[in-house]
Order: C-alpha cells, then structure tokens, then sequence
C-alpha cells in the first residue's frame, strides 16, 4: 500500500470568479455571470438571439427600439462586442444586456451584440476571427433571398458601426484593419466607423499607469496579465500583433487606409496610457481618429453604472460620432 497521498489539483488562475484554471489543467466555468444585476427589460427595446457561427454554436443577440418597427425609417447598425479579457464575458450576461437596451434606446439603432470563443480553451487568433464571422453574417443577411425580416425591415446595411468594450474594443481595431476603409468586401454592407471603448491593449513594457496605477483599480494589473496569459498563443507574449498594435513586430498601419475610429478611456483606468498612445501614433500616421478621456473614470465605467453623468455623456458623444459619419 502506498502511504502516500494523491495530491489534489489546485487553483491557478481566477478570473472574477466565474473561470476557474486548475494545475492538472481543468478548466470550471460558472454559469453564474460576475455582474450579477437584475435586467432592466422595460419593453420598449425589442430583442432576440440568433446563431451565426454553427461550427461552434456562438450566436448574437439582436435589438431594436421596439417604436421602429411601426416608423417604416432604417436605423443604423451597432455592434457591441462585449469585454472579459477574451476569457470571461457573454452577450446573455445581464450587464451585457442592460446596456446593449441603452445602445439600442438612445442611439435609435439595431444593436447586434455577438459573443465569440473564450480563453483558454480558445486562444486568439480565435476571438477576432469569430468576430469577423459575426460582420460576415450581417452580409449574409443583406443578399439572402430569405432574409430575417426582424433585421431586415429595420437595419441600414449601408451605416453599420463596430463598437468593442474592452477585449471588444480589441477585436474592433483588428477588424478596422483587416476591413480597411469602406469595408469593400462586405458589399452591400458599409462599415462607417468603429468605437473602442477601453480597449484591451498590451505590450511587454509597462505603461506610467500599469506600473504606478492604484493596485485596488476594477481591472487591475494582476488581472490584466493574468488575462493576457490565458488569452495570448502560447509560446508567445504581449507584443505580438494582436496584443500590442504599434509593437516590435507589428505590421505598420501607414499604408493602411482605416474608416474613422472613436477611442474612449477612463483616466483611472490602468488601460489608459495604451489607448491615448495607440490613438496619437494613428493621428500621426494622418488617420481619422478621435480620442475622448473621461477624468477619474475606472475601465468599464459605461457598464457598471450606465446611469452615471459620465456614462450619460459617453451616449452623446456615440451618438455625435454617428450622426457625423452615416451620411
């Protein structure tokens, strides 16, 4: 008999609570979000899910202002690419939700919010190509000779705008890149811009405010890294091309032409150095860039607290965005 004890796996990585990564290599997920808030679902936004990758059974949710579908008028198109460091985070998570009503509500516009394959168990490039999918559907959904009437009776194709939160803001500008300016491949869908909210950025050299920030901040640096170990190819690190945009390896931007690119950052947020350095470095390549700061706000702020005057203003300044690029 041996006398000695079979060791139990234990816990390595934590994120949020709801993904678990043990040392044998398990990997738990809880079914539980970790915003845990009651949905907001007054009536006035419509919404459904539909499945748009069936390989691996990722669908999105769509919505629309449930008054548009008496009004006869088109309204324009919104993704909203939801955040979790490409590890966590869902369209069904009812944070996700509520704010995706608000998207749909103040902007007057269908909001499709898709999800996309999760870290660990699918390591990027996996997120930006289910990304790129789910903007192939909506060509899909233009030419079909059996289009879904819910979309189709109320979507502009030809005023669509691709927004990411976080890891979404991420997704975004690697979309923006592969697309390129007017989105020619995706006829009769027309890109018009793209909004990055927080984007997930990183890179092997600390910015000011990831190596000085405040330790206790919503996404802290210890979760950062965390997520960027989950998420990046193995044998790989944060500078490559996917993580890090103006990195050592990274193809030059120059000769790309891009539509126009919204950047917004809290100035709490440890992200922010990355973002406002990632929206100059475009400036100065002479690209179509707009950054906005909202001062002493933490990563996520439009999410946690929709209702706050900072959240408020982020609406306006979307909404300006898109009423100065539909046309």
């Amino acid at each position: 008999m041996s006398n000695t004890l079979d060791s139990k796996p234990t816990l390595v990585d934590d994120c949020r609570g709801v993904l678990h990564v043990y040392s044998d290599g398990a990997i738990v997920r809880s079914s539980n979000p970790s915003f845990n808030v009651p949905v907001q679902d007054d009536g006035t936004v419509l919404w459904k899910d539909v499945i748009f990758y069936p390989t691996h059974d990722l669908w999105l949710r769509l919505y629309k202002p449930a008054a548009s579908c008496h009004s006869g008028s088109k309204l324009p198109i919104f993704y909203y690419i939801h955040g979790g460091g490409f590890c966590i985070g869902s369209r069904t998570w009812p944070n996700c939700q509520n704010y995706c009503f608000r998207l749909a509500s103040e902007l007057q516009a269908v909001v499709v919010a898709p999800d996309y394959r999760l870290a660990p168990e699918n390591r990027l490039p996996a997120a930006i190509e289910d990304g790129y999918t789910a903007i192939k559907w909506l060509q899909a959904q233009a030419v079909s000779d059996k289009p879904d009437p819910w979309l189709n009776g109320v979507g502009d194709f030809s005023r669509v705008f691709i927004s990411g939160d976080s890891a979404g803001g991420n997704i975004a500008h690697n979309l923006a890149v592969r697309l390129g300016s007017k989105s020619l491949e995706l006829a009769p869908v027309q890109v018009k811009g793209y909004i990055l909210l927080a984007p997930f950025f990183g890179g092997t050299i600390r910015t000011k405010l990831e190596a000085e920030g405040p330790k206790d901040a919503f996404l802290n640096l210890e979760l950062i890294d965390r997520f960027w170990r989950l998420s990046i190819p193995v044998g790989e690190n944060t500078d490559h091309p996917l993580v890090n945009p103006f990195g050592p390896i990274s193809k030059s931007l120059e000769t790309i032409d891009l539509d126009p690119i919204l950047v917004v950052v809290g100035g709490s947020d440890l992200l922010r150095d990355r973002a406002e350095d990632y929206a100059m470095k475009l400036k100065d390549l002479g690209k179509d860039v707009e950054y906005v700061e909202f001062e002493g706000q933490q990563h996520g702020f439009f999410t946690i607290n929709p209702n706050s005057e900072p959240s408020k203003k982020l609406m306006l300044v979307i909404k300006h965005f898109i009423n100065k690029y539909s046309a």
